[in-house]
């Protein structure tokens, strides 16, 4: 067998090590200059200059721009149950309550419908996650929470550089966060990062990561020590000079999937989006949802594709959460949908061989 094509794959190379030395080097590790340099370069590159507060994880980025943002016991934050379990538990984690809601299964998405019959007096904000790499409908969240006195706020851990409508995800809500997970379009070994609107929001979130403390010994408030190290930092910085030929590349290999891929449905790319394909899924027929287990056993072990299922547990049906929710296109998708590999390392010969793998596995199910 050909040598086996991993679902993701993290990129670090020569400059990234050698940044990491130049820190190990210079004796600072913790958080210092290359970590104000990388909020700094994030920024400009990413959000049109938002002010951005590295923090040392994406859930620690949700958390603590929740809580900065003023949301605790009593509020209600409406949120997707079709995403990873970290959307609600930060949601959790401030004393306020996640309410899941229904994803279009165009774009795996909040679906502004239900997002809208989820309302109650309790509702304080709601947070979408662009899903894959492809951005929320912004503009009619944006809609809902101005005639409701919302909060809006973006789970944009998967989705560095998409945009809506021409502008940056990122930047539409208080605040955005973006992941920066090893399996990201573009990592800094482990951290988040959270664009910010206002600086009185963006202050109570350094002062969060950093126990409370914006000088030294004088703790403002009960905080956590939720730092990005500067080795996080550098490694960061030179990630971000490379991620935009990576997310290229990343699209030129989905624009093949999309013309030569048979027997599933395709990503939706809806008009005034840029997707930026942290993954490509696809969605079986529902009559094949039974056969998933096998379909992604044979992919792995007889032409060597492996593949993901991001997420097959809705959020709310987790014994974390364990709530009855009427979710239907969640329940769809998370029995339907798996992802293949998109990451920029691969050649076209490796797409060529995906291709041929899922059709001709998709093919036999359904014969």
């Amino acid at each position: 067998m050909a040598e086996f094509i991993p679902a993701a794959k993290p990129l670090i190379g020569d400059e990234e090590r050698e940044a990491v030395d130049r820190v190990l080097r210079s004796g600072m590790v913790a958080q210092g200059p290359e970590v104000a340099a990388f909020e700094e370069e994030f920024g400009a590159a990413m959000v049109d200059g938002r002010a951005c507060v590295a923090v040392n994880s994406g859930t620690s980025g949700l958390h603590l721009g929740l809580l900065a943002a003023g949301i605790g016991p009593g509020d209600e934050v409406i949120v997707p149950a079709f995403t990873f379990a970290a959307t609600g538990n930060a949601v959790a984690l401030t004393g306020a309550t996640p309410v899941f809601a229904d994803v279009d299964l165009q774009t795996y998405t909040l679906d502004p419908q239900d997002v809208r019959a989820k309302v109650t007096e309790r509702t304080a904000a709601v947070m979408p996650v662009h899903l894959y790499g492809h951005p929320a409908r912004m503009d009619e969240l944006e809609v809902i929470c101005r005639e409701h006195g919302l909060q809006l706020f973006e789970d944009a851990a998967q989705a560095h550089g998409a945009r809506w409508k021409g502008r940056p995800v990122g930047t539409f809500g208080a605040w955005g966060m973006f992941s920066l997970y090893p399996t990201k379009n573009m990592t800094s070994g482990e951290g988040g990062m959270v664009s910010v609107g206002e600086e009185d929001v963006a202050r109570r979130l350094r002062l969060l990561r950093n126990q409370g403390m914006e000088v030294q010994y004088r703790n403002e408030l009960v905080g956590f020590n939720n730092r990005m190290t500067d080795i996080h930092a550098a490694i960061g910085r030179v990630q971000l000079t490379k991620v935009g030929a990576w997310t290229r590349r990343r699209q030129e290999i989905a624009a093949r999937f999309d013309a030569e891929l048979r027997g599933v449905t395709v990503p939706t790319v809806l008009e005034g989006a840029e997707h930026v394909y942290h993954q490509y899924t696809v969605r079986l027929p529902e009559e094949l949802a039974g056969k998933r287990a096998d379909v992604l056993a044979r992919l792995k072990d007889e032409f060597g594709v492996g593949t993901g299922v991001y997420y097959p547990v809705p959020t709310n049906e987790l014994p974390s959460f364990g709530v009855e929710a009427d979710l239907p296109n969640t329940r769809v998708a998370a029995s339907t949908v798996f992802s293949i590999p998109v990451h920029p390392s691969l050649t076209d010969a490796d797409v060529t061989r995906v291709v041929e793998a899922v059709n001709t596995v998709v093919a036999e199910a359904a014969a």
